[in-house]
């Protein structure tokens, strides 16, 4: 068996990034931008009003009222000087016309018979977005290696891009092996079970940012394994669950290995996720999951997903840990690190966390009642009250509800 952490560490060493392609913006979204992206012109491209108001000049001589001589919208502009005690009335996002330095807002203002009074003094320069004042011209704006979220492909497309160079998404094959599993949407008899794993792993990759396809189940001889296992090898990345521990009918480890494979390390010292085997075949990367459903998906949070976010060029490719207080005692008696699944609140910025109950690797249910994943090490106890570390598989419930309706 190998230790957790150096399971991550021979797998990250085997594998690497994905290549580049041009996608449209929209496409971008979450992925990892692969070149530095430079400004090509200044945001603003000109001195703009900040303000519907006028424009004027603060040189002008102190006046009662002012003369109106022209109005500027939004997306025109005027290439005229105004002259002294004139103002020009002005949209936001206007360029301010030659002659004037400073913006009157429009609610600082009175409107009189003979133009406008101007309500206060106000300072030069006021409302005013000077040219370049958010971007200037060859500034770096995005960075490479950096995540593209809506504010990146708002000020993309404001300079001009329309589609952007990025990692590939990681393409992973996910493949099944069992005599009793049965595809979706079946009625299973006694003895069978619906093949529940692929989809919550195609779940787990599609959260990840891949793309997964589902390449069927393989039945327990060698021979079916080793034909599916080679279609899997098509892709970024294949995922096989079930069939890699010491059965009769376990032919995952030793059909990776006949076809020529590298078995890199087989059993981790962990629970869930002991029965798991990492190998290189034909140069990808193949991830031989327990067939247990929670110890595969916890499995994947470990170890395939860390690679496929490497892969895809992301530099922080754990999940968050937060410190929580615990609700209840816990306790491990075992010889290998424990994952309990917990679920984990928020009140007052304080973090709790308490078991969701049945820890079997088999029961779904642990992990769909929960949001996070504490490692209580080996023959360890930890007291009610007491700080533990938890691995945040999500963040939703930090999220605020909505304000109550008054009727």
């Amino acid at each position: 068996m190998v230790f957790i952490e150096d399971a991550q560490q021979i797998i990250l060493t085997r594998t690497e990034l994905q290549t580049v392609e041009n996608v449209s913006l929209l496409q971008a979204l979450g992925r990892i931008i692969a070149e530095d992206a430079h400004a090509p012109w200044d945001i603003p491209m000109a001195d703009i009003s900040a303000m519907d108001g006028y424009a004027f000049s603060s040189q002008s001589p102190v006046q009662e009222h002012w003369a109106v001589a022209d109005f500027i919208p939004a997306g025109s502009e005027r290439s005229v000087q105004v002259a002294t005690g004139e103002v020009v009335k002005i949209m936001t996002g206007a360029p301010i016309p030659p002659g004037c330095d400073t913006v009157m807002p429009v609610e600082e203002v009175e409107q009189t018979s003979c133009g406008i009074r101007l309500k206060h003094e106000i300072t030069p320069g006021a409302h005013i977005r000077k040219r370049g004042e958010d971007v200037r011209a060859d500034d770096l704006v995005v960075s490479a290696g950096s995540v593209i979220r809506p504010q990146e492909i708002g000020l993309l497309v404001s300079l001009g891009s329309t589609e952007v160079s990025v990692y590939r998404k990681v393409r992973v094959a996910i493949l099944a092996t069992g005599d009793e599993l049965l595809e979706a949407g079946a009625n299973p008899t006694s003895g069978m079970i619906i093949n529940s794993n692929s989809y919550s792993l195609a779940a787990q990759v599609l959260e990840a940012g891949g793309e997964p396809l589902l390449i069927g189940i393989a039945s327990d001889t060698a021979e079916a394994t080793k034909k599916k296992i080679m279609e899997g090898l098509s892709f970024d990345i294949l995922i096989t669950t079930g069939g890699v521990s010491v059965g009769d009918r376990d032919f995952v480890k030793e059909s990776i290995q006949e076809l020529g494979g590298d078995v890199l390390f087989w059993k981790v010292n962990m629970k869930p996720g002991k029965p798991m085997a990492f190998a290189v075949l034909g140069n990808k990367p193949v991830f031989a999951l327990p067939g247990n459903p929670v110890a595969a998906m916890v499995a994947f949070e470990m170890f395939v997903r860390p690679a496929m976010l490497k892969m895809m060029g992301h530099s922080r490719i754990f999940r968050p840990v937060v410190r929580a207080t615990l609700t209840e005692p816990m306790k491990n008696r075992g010889d290998r690190p424990h994952f309990v699944r917990v679920m984990v609140t928020l009140e007052h910025g304080i973090y709790s966390a308490k078991s969701t109950g049945n820890q079997s690797s088999a029961s779904l249910a642990s992990l769909t009642q929960g949001n996070g994943l504490l490692r209580l090490e080996p023959n360890t106890s930890i007291a009610l009250a007491s700080f533990a570390e938890i691995t945040l598989l999500d963040r939703g419930f930090e999220m605020g509800a909505p304000p109550a309706i008054m009727h």
